[in-house]
């Protein structure tokens, strides 16, 4: 979850990047005494995230600036819809607009990217009367920008996977092929892992084949990635496990494809594309 410690550091630092020895020119054209207040205004649909990074980018730069939100995050809005009134001094209302928009029109792009891939999973699971999987996102994020990204993704209606290379064991392709050159074959690999680690630490295995399903059983895995499988190899897959592990299916997971791939019985769909090349939400700042 994203905290507002998490917030004010980062947007801090936006701060001080945009404006590290003034605004000069708020300072040379506006006076230091001049009152006003301006709205956010939405320039087309979407789903708001980051409201708070958006008053935080104002009230760290001056803490004499209000905001009065009009929607909270998770908010579906219109064309034209005014989601927050900022007032105050100018000056600092000038100074951290674009830090203020920039968080909230990437978060709100990431919200709203998120509301479209749930929304299409749902719509063709209701239409087949088929399970609903999670839609979740992935590690392709923006450094320093993660907790700001995995939090948009969840006021967008989806589900967050891993934070980091802490939180849970993900074995790859690439570490299977490591462990195969010390002798180790995928079954014994993974009870090895088991061995190793907390009871409360779950294990996903990446593979690429049918093939490699029964042996990531044997090993004991509690989730297994079905990686840039075909829509039949993705139903066959989830056939094989049987319930006993949890299903995810990722790689090259578009818009189009969702609806099919939500109907094969997955229980989870991981999607890249909800961070790593997102289009931002188009938000102004209109002066009143």
């Amino acid at each position: 979850m994203l905290t507002m410690h998490e917030i004010n550091r980062s947007v801090e630092q936006a701060l001080a990047e945009d404006c590290p020895t003034g605004d000069i020119t708020v300072e040379s054209t506006i006076p230091a005494d001049a009152m006003g207040s301006a709205r956010l205004v939405a320039r087309e649909p979407g789903v708001l995230s980051g409201i708070e990074v958006f008053a935080a980018a104002f009230t760290l730069q001056d803490n004499r600036i209000t905001i009065s939100k009009a929607h909270d995050d998770g908010y579906r809005f219109s064309t034209g819809e005014c989601l927050a009134t900022v007032a105050g001094p100018v000056r600092g209302i000038l100074t951290a607009e674009r830090v203020a928009l920039n968080f909230t029109q990437h978060m709100s792009g990431i919200a709203t990217q998120t509301q479209r891939f749930v929304d299409a999973a749902h719509e063709a699971c209701t239409k087949h009367g088929t399970k609903e999987p999670w839609i979740v996102d992935t590690r392709k994020t923006l450094p320093g920008l993660r907790q700001f990204e995995k939090y948009a993704v969840l006021c967008g209606g989806g589900h967050n996977h891993r934070f980091g290379l802490s939180d849970a064991v993900m074995v790859k392709d690439n570490h299977l092929a490591a462990m195969k050159e010390a002798g180790l074959d995928m079954p014994a690999a993974l009870r090895a892992i088991r061995s190793k680690i907390s009871h409360t630490t779950t294990i996903e295995v990446e593979v690429d084949s049918l093939a490699q399903i029964p042996l990531a059983l044997q090993g004991g895995a509690d989730t297994i990635m079905l990686d840039n499988f075909s829509l039949e190899d993705t139903q066959r897959g989830v056939e094989l496990i049987a319930g006993r592990a949890r299903v995810e299916a990722s790689g090259n997971m578009t818009l189009e494809r969702i609806p099919d791939v939500a109907c094969t019985g997955v229980d989870i769909i991981s999607v890249g594309a909800l961070t790593h090349s997102v289009k931002a939400i188009d938000l102004g700042l209109d002066w009143d």
